[in-house]
């Protein structure tokens, strides 16, 4: 089966897309990535998206309008990739409703009648929401995917674990199963290189790398009471966004190298941080993270005698192991299997994710199946 996997996390920059070829052979589940792509956002539906996130306010207006313009834009980036048997579509997170530690609610946009309108093959959407209606963070659903994928890590590993650096960080671990967002990846950085630049972010980590890390404002971002919660747990731009930088920062009046290297180091301190509480001996490593070179040289510093192996080396690209694992993800709802780890969530129990918008013919699922694989094994169709 072919699962179209769409994804766009907390950096809110476009749609990276996954195809995957699934099949099955007992506890074993191989997936090929056959395709793999981003497509960026147009400027000014990016905009929009930014301009609705907080601390800013919004209308039901631009809700309705940003669900038909964003799902319009992931139909799109769908058409540009090969035909799938089904897609499972993660939208655009707008708000995640934290309250004392709980989750009360996730809002995703993207309205999937549009791509299953522009592909005709059925869509699964809206899977966090199940997940919080069962007591759960809602996240990182990733880890359904991260357990059964690191399995094949050889005991040489010591204890392992997966990191993905993205807008937020979130660790899995294994045995016993955790996982949860550490706090932000590149959400602070980006928020300071835009508000001084225009631009996106720090490519390369040149800033980060040019800059001094101010210990004195490190010191003070580290007593944010989040990092201290214990898991499970979930954060985004709710909370990691412009207006807590300028709140945090704004007094240490810095220029904009030092900020964006401090607030690198934030995140390489507040990973490793986990990564060492945990004991991990290797750590599977994806996301944008991955390519900034002054975070991944922090990160390595702070987390000394630590393997940090890219996720490319287990055949997930790294920048697109979220749309791999969404991909995933829709193929356990169309088997009718459970796609949540509670030990991770923090939800009741397990549940299977997400609604189904049909294609343009009958609804056709494969037989249901008793459980879900226990071993994932990945590769990736060389391009050309």
């Amino acid at each position: 089966m072919r699962v179209l996997g769409l994804m766009s996390g907390t950096s809110h920059d476009g749609i990276d897309c996954a195809l995957v070829h699934w099949s099955r052979d007992g506890d074993l589940l191989t997936g090929v990535v056959e395709h793999t792509g981003t497509v960026p956002y147009p400027p000014d539906l990016r905009a929009a998206i930014v301009a609705a996130l907080p601390p800013d306010r919004t209308d039901m207006g631009e809700v309705c309008r940003l669900d038909t313009l964003v799902g319009r834009a992931f139909a799109e980036a769908a058409a540009t990739c090969p035909a799938a048997d089904l897609v499972c579509s993660h939208g655009q997170t707008m708000y995640h409703w934290v309250e004392d530690g709980r989750v009360r609610g996730t809002l995703q946009v993207g309205q999937p009648a549009w791509i299953a309108e522009r592909l005709g093959v059925p869509v699964v959407s809206d899977l966090r929401v199940r997940d919080v209606a069962a007591g759960g963070q809602g996240a990182p659903l990733v880890s359904a995917f991260d357990l059964p994928l690191l399995s094949g890590l050889p005991d040489s590993a010591g204890r392992t674990g997966a990191l993905n650096l993205g807008g937020i960080a979130n660790l899995t671990v294994c045995e016993p199963p955790l996982a949860y967002d550490t706090g932000p990846a590149s959400a602070l950085t980006d928020a300071a290189v835009r508000a001084a630049t225009g631009m996106p972010y720090d490519e390369d980590g040149r800033l980060a790398a040019a800059g001094k890390v101010d210990e004195g404002l490190l010191a003070e971002l580290l007593t944010e009471p989040y990092y201290h919660r214990p898991p499970p747990k979930t954060t985004g731009k709710e909370l990691f966004h412009a207006g807590y930088l300028d709140r945090v920062a704004g007094p240490y009046a810095l220029g904009l190298p030092d900020l964006v290297a401090t607030l690198t180091a934030l995140t390489a301190e507040t990973v490793a941080a986990e990564i060492r509480r945990h004991g991990l001996g290797t750590v599977v490593v994806s996301g944008g993270g991955v390519r900034n070179p002054a975070l991944m040289s922090a990160l390595r510093e702070r987390a000394r005698g630590v393997r940090l192996l890219p996720s490319d080396d287990l055949g997930v690209p790294s920048d697109a192991k979220e749309a791999v694992a969404f991909s995933y993800l829709g193929w356990l709802t169309a088997h009718g299997l459970p796609g949540t780890v509670p030990a991770c969530t923090g939800a009741a129990g397990s549940r299977v994710l997400g609604t189904i918008t049909p294609g343009r013919g009958p609804l056709r699922l494969p037989e249901p199946l008793v459980a879900p694989p226990r071993r994932i094994r990945m590769s990736a169709v060389a391009p050309g």
